[in-house]
């Protein structure tokens, strides 16, 4: 970040904001291409008789299990959780929750936790996979924004 852009502890970002995860998503990249990469390696490295030899059903199952393994990656990469001036959008994974911010009690992330959790003022927590604890100092920061938000609202 350039020098004098970052805001000050407890101050109120603007709205709209979104917080997406950094490491996850970079993880994702790349594994995904070694996934497909080893596998299209792997496959042009069998000579034609072992080409030959292996039937539509098998390589129907291991291009299913690639792109099982794809889509789950696209869900973690497509976590976030989206501040605005009706409540917070959580999406993680495939799933999406829509809070109002009346609905939000609190923003937790203990130490040592993946990723913060919201309780909710009906007695459930969510989960905010969009913010994960392993980007460190990032994933503080936007606790402190959610945090300073809500106390806002």
């Amino acid at each position: 970040m350039p020098a004098g852009s970052e805001r000050p502890a407890g101050a109120v970002p603007p709205l709209p904001r979104t917080y997406r995860p950094f490491g996850p998503r970079i993880a994702v990249l790349v594994f995904g291409t070694v996934l497909v990469g080893a596998f299209a390696f792997l496959w042009l490295s069998f000579d034609e008789p072992t080409r030959a030899s292996v039937s539509w059903l098998q390589r129907s199952t291991v291009i299913g299990f690639i792109l099982l393994a794809l889509a789950c990656m696209y869900a973690m990469a497509r976590s976030r959780v989206e501040a605005t001036d009706r409540g917070l959008v959580v999406v993680n994974g495939y799933r999406r929750r829509d809070l109002e911010w009346a609905e939000v009690v609190s923003v937790r992330m203990p130490p040592g936790a993946p990723w913060p959790t919201i309780d909710v003022s009906d007695g459930t927590t969510v989960s905010v996979m969009g913010i994960h604890g392993s980007d460190g100092a990032r994933a503080q920061a936007a606790v402190r924004e959610l945090r300073a938000l809500l106390a806002a609202r």
